[in-house]
């Protein structure tokens, strides 16, 4: 079988293993975004309007454009065909890197990585989106610089590897836009155009002009951004603190904050990540990197660099969901080139392909158990059984408030909320003594709704006592769903039929 069948058969099946997922109830975060690009109305110290989320308006657009196409099964589609160009831009690298054998082994590598239900092949959010331009970035600043080609093809001419350089910095500073800690294209661009001038495998005149085309590149998204919030009225101060100045504030809320739960977390996260090869394969390579400096000096350092900034990235998301992981997949992809471009005849390079094999094995059984599980005669998720039986009991004009943020129960109730948080973190950060909700619940725009998904005295909060109190004075519990579950609260004076939520 050729190198490109491999890489195509690779493309299809990281696809194909999504599919059992694109029926399955929304996931919180897309739930979250589909009801932000909904109600999109922005205002100068509001990016989204009603609704608050911390993600760049490229990727609230994008969901908004994908929801009327099709709602969540379209964003999930499109989510496939994302692992299909990431997957294809990996091979493209590794081609560069090293040739067609190597490009086939990584697509490999990256199609078992992305796909592995252990990490996430359900849900499509801004890490799972970006990930093709952060990969298609790498893959353009190499055939750019043309740093590590050990094929015969020769260096482009000056027009075109400026037109590449350019088109690098578009698609990684896009990736931006997408989830805003993918910076790891910008920072390898950047780190190979320097470690090729250093190392003399560029001439720095010719750096220089790729630098600078790169940059140009960069900007245009970068300005857009920027262009749409002046037309649309919002202050660049609000751009700027709801996509980047929040998360310094959120991270010091998670670290004020003691939990176990992100301590198990951060244990699961390095598990998964084990389970589906990523350890082992960035494992490989920091083990070789000296060797591989000799070799390859420049491209080596970007892919540290890529690694370092991608590992800091992900820390300093604070709650080690299983989707940050999706953020080391194309540093990942590279380790894979460098080490498996050594042949069958290198100890390095066939340890490389049994750790892609292995992967291979992971992602298949993670695929069939989490389809056993989930698919083959499984009950409807119990957030989803909340929103449908809400929804089957609510009238018309009916609103709700869903304290512990699952905006997916939110999504299928088919109710609006008049409250601003549909996450629990910018609740914590935002509204840390509840003033604002409890405002909501005692004015004229009370809910007629609330579900309480996580316990009003979650978090240790000070507040809970008083917010406690005023939803007990307006509000009944009207179900304990299966008596461990969320609780169920209706405004008083208001008649509804309790809504009827199955137990297993």
């Amino acid at each position: 079988m050729g190198s490109r069948t491999v890489v195509a058969a690779a493309a299809l099946a990281a696809a194909l293993l999504r599919f059992p997922g694109f029926f399955w109830p929304p996931r919180p975060d897309e739930a979250g975004f589909i009801l932000v690009a909904r109600a999109w109305d922005p205002e100068p110290t509001s990016m989204y309007g009603q609704y608050f989320v911390d993600r760049p308006p490229q990727l609230i657009a994008l969901v908004g454009l994908l929801d009327h196409l099709g709602g969540v099964v379209a964003l999930r589609a499109a989510g496939a065909v994302a692992c299909v160009l990431l997957v294809v831009a990996a091979a493209g690298c590794a081609r560069v890197v090293a040739g067609d054998r190597a490009a086939a082994w990584t697509a490999v590598a990256t199609a078992a990585v992305v796909s592995n239900a252990a990490v996430d092949s359900v849900a499509a959010k801004g890490e799972l989106l970006g990930l093709p331009l952060v990969m298609g970035s790498c893959w353009l600043a190499l055939l750019a610089a043309r740093t590590g080609d050990r094929g015969a093809a020769a260096e482009p001419p000056p027009g075109r590897a400026l037109l590449q350089a350019g088109a690098a910095g578009l698609l990684a500073a896009s990736a931006l836009g997408m989830k805003q800690n993918l910076a790891g294209g910008l920072v390898f661009g950047a780190v190979l155009l320097l470690g090729g001038a250093l190392s003399g495998r560029l001439a720095p005149g010719r750096a220089v002009r790729l630098g600078a085309a790169a940059a140009v590149g960069a900007v245009v998204p970068v300005a857009a951004t920027v262009g749409w919030a002046l037309a649309a009225g919002v202050r660049l101060e609000t751009l700027w603190y709801d996509v980047y100045g929040f998360r310094s504030d959120a991270f010091a809320v998670i670290s004020a904050y003691s939990s176990e739960a992100n301590d198990v977390r951060a244990l699961e996260l390095l598990s998964f990540a084990f389970a589906a090869g990523m350890v082992l394969i960035i494992g490989g390579f920091v083990v070789h990197a000296v060797a591989e400096w000799r070799d390859e000096p420049a491209l080596t350092a970007a892919i540290v660099a890529m690694l370092a900034v991608d590992v800091v990235a992900l820390a300093l998301g604070g709650s080690f969901w299983r989707a940050y992981l999706f953020t080391l997949v194309p540093g990942t992809a590279l380790c894979a080139a460098m080490l498996v471009r050594r042949g069958s005849t290198s100890k390095r390079g066939l340890v490389m392909r049994g750790v892609i094999v292995a992967s291979v094995v992971s992602c298949l059984v993670a695929s069939a158990a989490w389809v056993s599980v989930n698919v083959v005669g499984a009950d409807r998720p119990r957030e989803a059984a909340i929103g449908d039986a809400l929804a089957a009991a609510s009238g018309p004009g009916d609103t709700l408030v869903v304290f512990g943020g699952r905006a997916d129960v939110q999504l299928l109730s088919g109710m609006d909320s008049p409250y601003r948080h549909l996450w629990s973190l910018p609740m914590r950060t935002l509204d840390p003594e509840y003033a604002e909700l409890r405002a909501v619940l005692e004015g004229p725009e009370a809910p007629t709704w609330i579900v309480e998904a996580a316990w009003f005295g979650s978090w240790q909060n000070p507040w809970a006592p008083v917010l406690w109190e005023t939803v007990s004075t307006r509000y009944t519990e009207v179900v304990d769903v299966c008596g461990d579950g969320p609780r169920i609260w209706l405004l008083d004076g208001v008649r509804r039929p309790a809504p009827d939520v199955p137990c297993p």
